[in-house]
């Protein structure tokens, strides 16, 4: 549910103060989440109806920078990995899935994406309860979590 508000304004990738659609979402209400286009960098005029559930999971790489998001979550995961794997995923998700060039990925890592991720994701890490390492192969880990989600379902069912 984060998508960039405009192209050269880092902070507005984060949703505005404290994030109605996701208010609503905890409010018990189904929201529209917008759908990104990952080749044009915009958002598309179409929506996905997302409707209420016990346990909501938000995933995105800025949700820690603004403290009226964080404020919102029972528990802040942040899930870490090397840089180079990190940009080795990138690299492949973005040729196969995204149409880009070798020259193009290279070109937006060097330029946005790693002085961004140093500016506010590497430094966000520090508001999460969790931090797990390599990346999502820690099964210890990730068993844990699922652990917990499933008692947070079962205490939802009453």
């Amino acid at each position: 549910m984060n998508f960039r508000e405009g192209a050269s304004a880092p902070m507005t990738v984060v949703a505005p103060k404290g994030h109605p659609p996701l208010r609503k979402r905890l409010a018990g209400r189904p929201v529209e989440v917008p759908i990104y286009d990952f080749t044009t960098y915009t958002r598309t005029p179409h929506t996905r109806r997302v409707e209420p559930r016990p346990v909501i999971l938000v995933e995105g790489i800025l949700v820690f920078v603004e403290k009226a998001l964080r404020d919102l979550f029972d528990i802040k995961i942040y899930v870490d990995a090397d840089p180079d794997i990190r940009f080795i995923w990138r690299l492949q998700r973005d040729l196969a899935e995204r149409g880009r060039t070798l020259e193009s990925v290279i070109r937006q890592y060097l330029s946005t994406v790693r002085p961004m991720h140093l500016e506010f994701v590497e430094p966000s890490k520090r508001y999460a309860d969790i931090i797990i390492p390599e990346g999502g192969f820690n099964t210890v880990a990730l068993d844990m979590i699922v652990a917990r989600i499933r008692s947070m379902l079962q205490e939802a069912e009453g």
